[in-house]
Parts: C-alpha cells; structure tokens; sequence
C-alpha cells in the first residue's frame, strides 16, 4: 500500500547506503512496473562490485553486509542475492528459490498461501521468505448508476474520458515552435492526485452542458485487491521465496516445506510445486542414483571383458566406497553442498581411483597365469613392484586438482567443489585400498578355489609335460 512517491524517497535512500559500501563500484536502481517489477511497491537495486581480483570477500560475505546496513531503513524490506551468471528462473522473485501453489478459488489460495509463508518463517533452514503476491494493495471502486446517469445524459464513455483526463495523464494536443514541439499533458492538479477523496470532485457534461459531481451518479468505496494476479497452466498460482541459512542445503529446504504444507493441513485442491532452482535440483537429486549406478555397471562390464573374469571386477569396484566416503568427508569440512560440480567430481574419481585396484589386479593375473604363482605370491609381487606407479598417479592427479581447490579468482565458486571432491576422495582412497584391495584380492581368489572356478594358467617350456614315445 506504498505510495510512488515514498517508494522514491526509500529507494533512493537505500541506494545511497549501498553505494557508500568500499566494495561497491556503481548501483543501478529501477522502480515502476516493468520487466523486473511486477507491481509498483518493489525497487530493484543492482549493485556492481568491483573485479574479483582487487578484492578479498567474495559476493554471499558482501551481499550478507549489504542487507545489514539497508535493513536498518525504516518502511523497507530489503533482500539482496549475488546475481548468477545463468539464470534458470524467467520469473523475478525477490529470494533464490521459489516455491509455487496453485488452486482453482483464487482467494483460497492466496489464505494458505500466507499461512505457509508464515509456517516457513519459522524454520531455522531458509530465510528472507517472500511471498510474490501481494493482496493489500490500495483500491478505489466506483460503482456507477447507469440508470441516473442515463437520466442525466451521461454516458459511460464520458465517465471513463474524465477519469483518464484527470489521473492517466492524457496527451490532448501538441504545440509547434520553431526548433521544438512540446506535447500538452491534461491531468488534475498534484494536490488532489494524493487524496482518492478527490474523485467524488469530479465533474461531469450531463444533458444541455449541466456539470454534475461524480459522487452524483456513482457510490465510491475503497477496498483492497491483489498488485498482481499469477497464473500458472491456466489457474491462480502464488509464489513462495526463500534463500537458505548458513550451512543448510537445499535438500533440507525441500524437506522443511513438505513438513511445513502437511502441519498446516493444506488441502488437496492446493498443489505446489518448485521452480526455477530448486526444480532443476529435484530433478538431478531424482537422477544421481541411476547415473552412478550406469557408471558402476558400465566399469564392471568392461573389466570383465578385459580380464574375461566376473570375480576380480567385482575386486576393482570395492575401491570406489572409500572414494565417494571420502568426497562427501571432505565437502561437509569445507561446507560445500553436494552440487551438480560435487557429482561430477564423484564420477571422475571413479575413473581415477579404480585405477590403484587396476595397477595391482593387472599384475597379479598376468604373474598367477603366466608365471604359476599362488594368489598371495603374485598379489606381494603385484603390491611391491607396482606401489611406485600407483604413487605417482595419484600425486599426479590430487596436485593436478590442488589449484582448482585452492582457486580465488572470478568463477571460483563453481570450480572449488570439484577440486575438493577429487582430492578427498584421492587421499581416503589411497589410504585404505593399499591395504584392502590385497586382502579382498585373495578372498576372492580362495572364494573361486571353493566354488571350482580356479584361474588357468600358462606354463613355461620348462615344467610343460613331454609327451611319450609314438607307439
């Protein structure tokens, strides 16, 4: 229910306060419905901050001082986000996240969705809960006698000609000088475009020139309305934003607004559902289990086909638990979320972690077939000869990953989860599967003796048997 002009005199006031910030280069403020304001009582700041490289706090730490210092503002709600270099949402909101209801009564909808709103307020996971819809906006009615007003020679035409005449700012005519053109504006006089009260003022052409009030031919009475009416697949939709607390994730988030939804009873003819984000992050959570498993079974496949064996790929894999085990360890130390760039890193520490496993099996296969040696001789063999190279690949890899770790330069964000997870998982792994890829190793060996399934081995010239003489 803000004014243009108080919502002028905040904006600027809070734009002033961002811009005395040291980290802060320029603010661009827009207020006015628009592209990025759906109605009228919202401003929109974008605020540019200097080159990653000329300072030392990254956006989330200034953006956090930000909304301190303008929050201090009396009469305005300040929420501030980092801007993402893409963008999933088309639809402005004032948080990250979003949450959308739908409905068929739309005043129905807009009553649960301000009791969930409030029920997500008091959650310790999210923050800055918005709520999109606005439904107190100021409105005048006027409720015309079309029976009086016919009387009096006044049509509905006229009635709409004076008020868009009065508060719409009509063009009526423009005058041509010589080196200019000035258009003439008809509006009432800023003293009565304050005060609603002014339109029973109003006059009107009746029959013969009569001036008749509008008061006269018309009931005015003031109400409130929605700024803005949503619609999502063809029915009344009200939107829901939030941001995350320090150290929540958005699965976390998820959860809470299921919760939230089932302590206050909402109906069944309400359906929510995410956007934007927080959508694209349901999907993928949907997603990972089955994609880690393709990747499982597209290994076991082609070290099957390597070492025409089902028992030692089985071997291999044993070493990837202690690589995702030490991936999520390293994630939760530095508080890093378990991002879509955390996965991927998962999955390429599949390919480099196996490879301890890959070095040592590899070997030991090779020295039990083709050199007659039992199971635990060749997996000795196969631990002492190949524990250089497995060494320097792995050194490799985790120093190939220290800079992505340890990056701080503009897109870093993105990057630093993939380091952690690399070097995590790496260093777990090579820790345990030094010691446990051996032992496993011969179980299985001792497990294929037991079952009948004993390796084939190629013997030298030497102990091959001569054959007797042609009878």
């Amino acid at each position: 229910d803000v004014s243009f002009q108080e919502m002028t005199r905040l904006q600027n006031e809070v734009a002033e306060i961002m811009a005395r910030d040291p980290q802060v280069t320029g603010v661009v403020s827009v207020l006015g419905i628009g592209p990025l304001n759906a109605t009228s009582n919202v401003a929109r700041l974008t605020v540019v901050l200097k080159s990653r490289d000329e300072r030392n706090e990254d956006a989330a730490t200034i953006a956090a001082r930000l909304r301190a210092a303008a929050a201090q503002t009396p009469g305005a709600n300040i929420f501030v986000e980092p801007v993402q270099d893409i963008q999933i949402s088309t639809r402005a909101s004032r948080s990250q996240y979003q949450y959308t209801l739908t409905g068929v009564n739309a005043s129905e909808l807009t009553d649960w969705a301000s009791r969930l709103a409030a029920r997500m307020r008091r959650d310790d996971v999210m923050r800055n809960i918005a709520a999109e819809t606005f439904d107190g906006g100021l409105r005048v009615f006027v409720n015309v006698d079309r029976e009086k007003a016919g009387r009096l020679g006044i049509s509905m035409q006229q009635i709409d000609d004076t008020l868009n005449s009065a508060f719409g700012q009509r063009q009526i005519s423009t005058i041509y000088a010589q080196s200019n053109q000035y258009r003439v504006i008809l509006e009432a006089a800023p003293q009565f475009q304050n005060d609603p009260g002014s339109l029973g003022k109003l006059f009107l052409n009746g029959t013969g020139g009569a001036q008749t009030p509008l008061e006269t031919v018309s009931r005015i009475s003031r109400t409130t309305a929605p700024l803005a009416v949503v619609h999502q697949d063809q029915f009344p939709a009200a939107t829901i934003s939030f941001d995350l607390a320090p150290h929540s994730s958005l699965g976390d988030a998820v959860e809470e607004v299921t919760r939230a939804q089932q302590d206050i009873g909402m109906p069944g003819s309400i359906t929510g559902s995410f956007s934007a984000d927080a959508a694209e992050f349901q999907r993928s959570l949907a997603t990972q289990p089955w994609l880690i498993l393709a990747a499982i079974v597209t290994i076991y496949l082609v070290l099957g086909v390597l070492y025409e064996s089902f028992a030692h790929p089985f071997t291999i894999l044993t070493t990837l638990p202690s690589a995702g085990v030490g991936a999520l360890l390293a994630l939760m130390y530095f508080g890093h979320d378990l991002s879509i760039v955390a996965l991927i890193g998962i999955v390429l520490l599949m390919g480099i972690v196996k490879k301890n496993a890959i070095m040592m099996i590899d070997f030991a296969l090779e020295a039990e077939r083709r050199d007659g040696l039992s199971p635990q001789e060749s997996i000795v063999r196969a631990c002492r000869l190949r524990f250089r190279p497995i060494m320097m690949t792995t050194l490799a890899a985790l120093f190939g990953a220290l800079p992505l770790a340890l990056a701080s330069g503009t897109g870093s964000e993105l990057r630093t989860p993939l380091g952690v997870t690399i070097i995590g998982g790496l260093l777990l792994s090579q820790l345990l599967t030094l010691y446990t890829t051996p032992v496993i190793y011969l179980q299985v060996e001792r497990l294929r003796e037991k079952l009948g399934w004993a390796p084939r081995r190629w013997l030298t010239g030497a102990e091959a048997p001569h054959a007797g003489p042609a009878q």
